[in-house]
């Protein structure tokens, strides 16, 4: 439809989809290179931050490349790191991980926790003061093409029906066009899909592999509170063959960050990322650090965890990939922001002097070249063969070949004696069929520790307007019962942290229905991702609908 709809457009030099750590970046770098250039960010969610979640620790070198003067501008980095610990979680106990033995990049010393949501709104205060124009609360919906080449997008569409059709409300919304477009989406973009697949992206990259992220911030009494604190844990209640881990951050206003992380090539169907989150709060190591404490807000999303072997290629005519949208997250750190804000600049720079040129909507080759003598690629490929040993080996076997790789890999500056090891298959691929596991039987939340999804998902503050087409999308309606459901036990509903997929029976537990609570949809993405069938496509909801994430 939106190609016979007649819109108004408004002509920037660079149009950039995200106000995320990358997008903002970007837009302040323009802005302090020449403050002539028009700058346009657009951002789905209702506030800028609104949609951001991160564990986070960050590595705060990218912000000091665009303000080395941060703390005296009042950059929310709130808290330093004054304690690292690494532990290895059993059913019965937990053991503890000698820190000296780590490679020395995985120190946080002079890296500080915080909300990463914070920053970025933080970061868009200091880009409107340099003049950019951000647009909250406006889905970029879809691209827009002209001679294949990307010259904008298309912003603001409100009011489609539940059919389809424009309502009595209904907006067209416009185009912004840029001379170049910046997308930093995030994670698996529903943009970036569209561009890696018209212009071949990935075509030389291994298959893009992800996690899910599921985080809740507490707040606890001062018995409990270690502010610096930050705790990482391997093991229990995951299986060796399942990859994945957990943090606890001690920050702010007796804040305790807590978040669990399942790599999405996990076999079992039966396995539900968020209940196993709720049961590792009950282990002694853990609850310890929340007793007596409320848990305050609740989200998830999706990790880019494929490394610089899925990083695909970052230019593509009229625009780049920027951020998580390329895939630039350190898995064995877990950080990306400081990547995503470097990323930004990079490409900041390209186009400004490629404005400067008189060029527009050609390929930013300058931007790849800035990227391959950058910091960025460095600590990428140092670290490059971690998850595939994971993958491979498996949590304890590939922890300690990864642990020498990158020990030696580090200290032979960038050569790795396994060479690069490549990703195999995408997540999808992996899911084994539901005749060949045991479901799991989760306990029940208690409500002190453990929760169930609909109570979490209201911490989320999220919320869609119920007048229009589900986001997501079933390329075929049939599937979900006639293929998922009997070859896989219908993952959707386990995989999903926010309750938005159920298969429903009638009174005598027959006939089985398909039901999507788009309402319910966090964003984070894992469907598109890990449905076996690859049936279902995550599109942006209408502007400024779903998760409003406060300190997240």
């Amino acid at each position: 439809m939106s190609e016979a709809v007649q819109r108004e457009a408004m002509e920037y030099d660079v149009v950039i989809v995200g106000a995320g750590p990358s997008g903002l970046a970007a837009a302040i770098r323009l802005k302090q290179l020449s403050a002539d250039l028009t700058v346009a960010v657009v951002e789905k969610g209702a506030e800028v931050g609104a949609h951001i979640l991160s564990g986070a620790v960050i590595d705060p070198k990218g912000i000091s490349e665009l303000f080395p003067n941060w703390k005296e501008l009042g950059a929310p980095l709130e808290t330093p790191v004054t304690q690292d610990k690494f532990v290895v979680l059993g059913q019965q106990g937990s053991l503890d991980l000698p820190v000296w033995a780590m490679p020395p990049f995985m120190n946080n010393h002079g890296n500080y926790i915080a909300s990463l949501g914070n920053v970025c709104r933080w970061l868009g205060q200091q880009a409107e003061g340099l003049g950019v124009e951000i647009y909250p609360g406006m889905a970029a919906s879809a691209p827009v093409f002209e001679d294949d080449r990307l010259v904008g997008v298309v912003v603001g569409e409100f009011g489609i029906g539940k059919d389809g059709q424009p309502g009595p409300n209904y907006e067209p919304g416009m185009e912004l066009r840029g001379k170049y477009v910046f997308i930093g989406e995030g994670v698996r973009g529903s943009l970036a899909k569209v561009l890696k697949a018209k212009y071949g992206l990935c075509r030389d990259a291994s298959p893009e592999k992800y996690g899910i992220g599921i985080k809740e911030l507490w707040q606890v009494p001062d018995e409990v509170f270690q502010p610096g604190l930050a705790i990482h844990t391997l093991g229990w209640p995951l299986d060796d063959k399942t990859g994945g881990g957990s943090f606890m951050y001690h920050f702010g206003d007796n804040y305790v960050a807590t978040g669990f992380v399942v790599h999405l090539n996990y076999k079992n169907p039966w396995l539900s990322p968020f209940d196993e989150f709720q049961r590792w709060k009950h282990h002694p190591e853990v609850a310890k650090y929340l007793e007596g404490g409320k848990r305050i807000a609740y989200g998830a999303r999706a990790i880019s965890e494929g490394g610089i072997q899925s990083v695909p290629q970052l230019y593509f005519p009229g625009g780049v990939l920027l951020g998580d949208s390329a895939g630039f997250v350190n898995v064995p750190r877990i950080k990306g922001s400081h990547n995503a804000i470097k990323s930004g600049i990079m490409a900041a720079e390209a186009a400004a002097a490629a404005i400067a040129a008189g060029r527009a909507g050609d390929d930013l080759v300058e931007y790849k070249q800035a990227f391959d003598a950058s910091w960025v690629k460095k600590e990428l490929n140092i670290v490059r063969n971690a998850k595939p040993m994971l993958s491979k080996f498996g949590t304890a076997l590939g922890t300690a070949f990864s642990g020498f790789d990158m020990w030696s890999t580090h200290l032979l500056g960038g050569f790795s004696i396994f060479g690069t090891m490549k990703h195999t298959k995408g997540d999808a691929e992996s899911t084994g069929k539901a005749s060949d596991y045991k479901p799991i039987v989760y306990p029940k939340p208690d409500g002190v520790l453990s929760f169930d999804k609909l109570s979490s998902v209201f911490l989320s503050s999220t919320n869609h307007d119920e007048n229009q087409p589900a986001h997501l999308k079933l390329r075929d309606p049939s599937i979900p019962i006639d293929v998922n459901l009997p070859k896989f036990g219908e993952p959707a509903r386990l995989y999903c942290p926010a309750g938005v997929y159920e298969v429903l029976y009638d009174d005598a537990g027959q006939n089985p229905k398909f039901q999507i609570n788009f309402q319910n949809c966090v964003h984070c993405k894992t469907c598109d991702i890990k449905d076996p069938s690859q049936n279902i496509d995550w599109t942006t909801p209408q502007g400024g609908d779903g998760p409003n994430y406060p300190n997240m």
